[in-house]
């Protein structure tokens, strides 16, 4: 009888047990059964729309935003033009996109890579003659290509995909693409020439409060938790070409922070390099043309993108900006994402989070300092100064491993460090890790563990969790 009550008794728990909980999956999550799964892509109500600028900016700051957003839509031409048209300063004569928007579009301008290869269509438009690269997948990331080595000696520079000839803009411009083969995986980038390394865009939500962090504060940072840090193999630097222990610029030696490596000083470095590079648009930072073969010039001379002096005496301030100081400007005034609301799985997600050591380099938070209004002399910004960053990064460089390393060093960050991205938004990208190799957040998680590696103890612990909280911390960072 008693063996009879027990059972009767366990088989009662169950039976309330299941009640309690919603579904089938929530059972076996409970007991750890299920395996944890990436959630997905998070949507929400503003996706593919307007993108938002910070709270609390003043009326000369709103205007040079949407100046600067206006700017970031406008597709370029081969023959150039007003850049207030929206016909840009003379595309190429080689380019990766025909527009800042085109790559950076997911969930909406400001983004990352769509789920759609925006860079099939740019490769035939206006009759360009390009071959789409095997990289290139209609339904993979838009990816850029960079040569750890060429003629045998190292490179690291960036290899455009595309060029203008054929255009129906293009003149008598004749110059041919880069050898990309032997293919691999279109979809993972994986297998292919072992020369070619990828990577894809950057998110630029939130880059105005980034800026705006003191290094001081980031510095502190690097040195809170010495002893948790190294128990954990966590050994990150700066970027630092000056023999420090951050990403230093070369120039003055403060702290570098915007790009894969965290190679870029400011957003207006960013802008500009990427304005040259993307885009084949020489500007007053970058006045050099990367092809100057002389059939293929747009204009005379060089810079192609300049300040519009005479353009003051029509009473527009912002028109005599250039391109790149208005790209400047819409990301430094781009709010941050917005995370979803808390959940009970998400709250413990967090919790687990922070216990397994991932916040160890993907710091929660920062604090900005004070950052002057765009337009003003001397104003302090309301909307970028004293503001809190939950950016989720330490802005450091970090060894991950042979898995993940590209080969390629830009200034202090060596051929398998990188920045710790920010994970903010995190929840709506649709490819992980620099060179979008996957879309499962939890093979991006996975690839931090390699030879080499700081996160491998993190990894560990991670994996040592049950699968219900590995998949609280799935939701979690699918909530950001």
């Amino acid at each position: 009888m008693r063996h009879q009550f027990t059972v009767q008794s366990t088989v009662l728990f169950g039976l309330a047990l299941i009640a309690g909980l919603q579904s089938s999956t929530a059972l076996a999550q409970h007991f750890g059964f299920s395996q944890p799964a990436d959630p997905g892509v998070r949507h929400a109500a503003t996706d593919n729309g307007t993108p938002a600028s910070l709270t609390g900016l003043g009326a000369d700051e709103l205007n040079f935003f949407n100046d600067g957003m206006a700017r970031f839509n406008f597709i370029e031409l081969v023959s150039g033009g007003s850049a207030l048209q929206g016909t840009g300063n003379g595309l190429g004569p080689r380019f990766n996109s025909n527009q800042c928007a085109s790559c950076h579009s997911q969930p909406n301008v400001g983004g990352s890579s769509p789920p759609q290869n925006p860079l099939i269509a740019v490769a035939t438009t206006d009759g360009a003659t390009n071959t789409i690269p095997w990289f290139e997948a209609p339904n993979g990331p838009a990816r850029e290509a960079r040569f750890v080595q060429t003629n045998g000696v190292k490179d690291g520079g960036v290899h455009n995909l595309f060029v203008v000839t054929g255009r129906t803009d293009a003149g008598t411009c004749n110059i041919t693409q880069p050898n990309f083969l032997p293919a691999g995986n279109p979809l993972s980038g994986q297998g292919g020439n072992r020369n070619v390394v990828f990577r894809i865009p950057t998110p630029i939500f939130g880059a105005g409060l980034i800026e705006a962090i003191p290094d001081s504060a980031i510095l502190a940072n690097a040195a809170a938790n010495a002893a948790t840090k190294t128990q954990a193999g966590v050994t990150g630097h700066a970027n630092a070409i000056l023999g420090g222990n951050t990403n230093l610029s070369a120039n003055d030696g403060t702290i570098t922070r915007f790009g894969w490596k965290a190679q870029n000083k400011s957003l207006l470095m960013f802008a500009g390099e990427a304005y040259n590079v993307e885009m084949g648009v020489s500007n007053q930072l970058f006045p050099q043309e990367r092809d100057e073969t002389p059939a293929c010039r747009t204009y005379a001379t060089t810079p192609e993108d300049t300040d519009n002096m005479p353009l003051i005496v029509m009473g527009n301030s912002m028109a005599v900006l250039s391109d790149i100081e208005a790209f400047a400007n819409f990301m430094r005034m781009l709010a941050p994402p917005t995370p979803a609301a808390p959940t009970a799985s998400t709250t413990n997600g967090r919790a687990q989070f922070a216990n397994v050591g991932c916040s160890l380099c993907h710091t929660p938070s920062f604090m900005t300092g004070r950052a002057v209004a765009t337009g003003s002399s001397n104003t302090p910004s309301a909307a970028l100064s004293y503001q809190q960053v939950n950016l989720f990064s330490d802005l450091l460089v970090h060894h991950m491993g042979q898995n993940l390393a590209d080969g390629i060093t830009q200034g202090g960050a060596g051929p398998d460090e990188f920045r710790t991205a920010p994970l903010w938004g995190v929840g709506q990208r649709v490819f992980f890790l620099h060179d979008g190799r996957t879309k499962d957040l939890m093979a991006a998680i996975q690839d931090h563990q390699s030879q080499g590696s700081e996160a491998n103890g993190v990894i560990q612990r991670f994996n040592n969790l049950n699968n219900s909280a590995q998949q609280d911390v799935l939701n979690f960072l699918r909530s950001l």
